[in-house]
């Protein structure tokens, strides 16, 4: 079973940066997920892909423990996030762009 390891992004609900530091290892699912048809729940027999995600402070501890414990895994690494200057009296200028 193959993991995966990167730094999760921000999320759409929230302007910060809060939970972006840490670094992630999730294992990849080898089944497709599927509805129960009494309660309609989704789930897969891969517990492992559905319910395990193990945090990291650094993107080195990460890697060490899946060598460690001897699981395949992927680095993804993360964009960089790109800061564009920007300034309020822009809106009035005569020619924008």
């Amino acid at each position: 079973m193959t993991a995966r390891i990167f730094r999760p992004s921000k999320t759409a609900m929230q302007s910060g940066r809060a939970k972006t530091h840490q670094w992630v290892l999730e294992y990849e699912a080898r089944s497709r997920k599927v509805a129960d048809p009494l309660m309609g729940w989704t789930g897969s027999s891969d517990m492992k892909a559905d319910q395990l995600r193990l945090k990291f402070d650094t993107r080195e501890a990460a890697i060490e423990y899946a060598e460690r414990n001897g699981i395949d895994y992927r680095v993804e690494d993360m964009h960089e996030r790109r800061v564009r200057p920007k300034s309020y009296a822009d809106n009035f200028r005569w020619q924008r762009p």
